[in-house]
């Protein structure tokens, strides 16, 4: 009977030579496992200090404790921990790298087989750092991100004046080229945007394209433009009694009323109902005037935009627009303002009437007053389609007279491109109501 055959042991590594561990190798191994500690914990800090929850945040801001005011402190400069945590762990590892190749040779000879050796050493420390000095720790700490922050303030606090020269000059660097970045990112205009959204189908962003329609002119639109005019302005004389005045509240439901002297251009200030609410058991002889609060006069072209910071800072919701001699034009309020970019705002003040009706697909009914603003958004006409004729024009009515250069007759029609208006109703001094009539199938041909 022939004898087994027995493999052959593989020649590369029978060639492999190893020595014996020597003192000095078990204290690189030691200091090794204290190396790849210290990677593990720096990692798990970039985690844990950057997904602390409000919850925790909350805690930190209400704690008295030293080692608390340590992480408020460190996240106070974001950037600066940041850098502080790569720098560290960047040393930590490369000293893990060097100390370990250095321990590998000092037990394994891989002079005869080098490209084993690389192999062998690569796989090995790659898989020991991630594991152990990213992965591992990475995990526990967005687990108990508090504790983790809590484990490293101390230490981190120790690095960040250690390594302070080199933070510095990283952060430095950082901001420079962030600065030459920016300044090569171009800018994008308003236009450009306003041309995106035409291009953009109804269907991708419904009720939203409205919304940023209205941002993109809201920087362009004054005051003039969407302000309440002077004959529409419910207002109050201060020789109205104070039994007058809470009629004329049930009429109109306003919360806020401006109140004149003899003249709608002598505006005294305005009148809160909510302060009037205290009063209204009193007798005719109140004098309900002292609770008039100070006016807020804005002018004709003022930037509704600029209005509501000014609005947001003097803490208003109402202002009196005066003209360029000081007379009052209307008024114009907070909901006014931000009608512009969500829509129309109903409350249960509001009446149900609008001011324009659709009675087919290419006929109008609009209130003189609307405003073109408002004329412009319903039927989907672009914004510069009437300045060839407008002028000064704000309203429906106001553009109707600029086409006459007259006051117009009952019935009669203006035409404009491919627009027909009719005049439906009139008084002495006004036009109340106008057909407005698309001689094409669709109104995007006015575009």
């Amino acid at each position: 009977m022939e004898p087994e055959s027995i493999p052959s042991p593989d020649p590369l590594l029978c060639n492999i030579i190893y020595y014996p561990l020597s003192g000095e190798v078990i204290g690189g191994l030691l200091i090794l496992l204290l190396l790849l500690i210290s990677s593990a914990l720096i990692s798990g800090s970039e985690v844990a200090f950057f997904s602390l929850s409000p919850n925790d945040k909350d805690l930190l801001k209400n704690s008295k404790a030293k080692v608390h005011s340590i992480i408020k402190k460190h996240l106070e400069v974001p950037d600066k921990l940041l850098a502080n945590i790569l720098i560290a762990n960047n040393f930590v590892n490369v000293g893990i790298v060097i100390l370990s190749t250095y321990l590998v040779h000092s037990t394994i000879d891989f002079s005869a087989s080098p490209i084993l050796g690389f192999v062998i050493e690569v796989i090995t420390i790659t898989f020991v750092l991630l594991l152990f000095g990213e992965i591992l720790p990475k995990i526990y700490a967005s687990s108990f991100p508090l504790v983790f922050s809590e484990l490293m303030a101390r230490p981190l606090q120790l690095t960040s004046k250690l390594f302070l020269p080199l933070i510095t000059i990283l952060l430095k660097s950082t901001s420079t080229v962030n600065r030459r970045m920016a300044s090569k990112t171009k800018n994008i205009s308003i236009d450009e945007i306003s041309q995106a959204l035409e291009l953009t189908s109804e269907e991708e962003l419904s009720e939203d394209k409205g919304i940023l329609e209205g941002i993109i002119k809201f920087g362009t639109t004054s005051v003039d433009q969407i302000m309440t005019p002077r004959i529409d302005v419910v207002a109050v004389e201060t020789g109205f009694n104070i039994e007058k005045i809470i009629d004329i509240i049930n009429q109109n439901g306003y919360s806020r009323i401006p109140v004149f002297k003899e003249s709608f251009d002598n505006i005294e200030g305005i009148l809160y109902i909510k302060d009037l609410i205290p009063h209204l058991e009193k007798p005719e002889s109140f004098n309900w005037q002292v609770l008039i609060r100070p006016p807020y006069f804005v002018p004709e072209n003022k930037k509704i935009d600029d209005l509501l910071k000014e609005f947001q800072k003097s803490k208003v919701h109402m202002a009196i627009v005066v003209d360029e001699y000081g007379g009052t034009s209307g008024l114009i309020t907070l909901e006014d303002i931000l009608e512009e970019i969500v829509g129309d705002i109903i409350d249960e003040f509001d009446e149900d009437d609008r001011l324009f009706a659709k009675v087919n697909e290419t006929t109008y009914l609009f209130d003189g007053k609307t405003q073109l603003n408002d004329f412009f958004r319903i039927c989907s006409v672009s914004d510069d389609f009437f300045d060839d004729i407008k002028g000064d024009a704000d309203t429906l009515a106001g553009l109707l007279l600029e086409m006459k250069g007259d006051f117009p007759l009952l019935q009669e029609k203006l035409s404009y491109k491919n627009i027909d208006f009719v005049v439906e109703a009139v008084d002495k001094r006004r036009i109340i109501k106008i057909k407005v009539i698309f001689n094409n199938t669709s109104q995007q041909a006015v575009l």
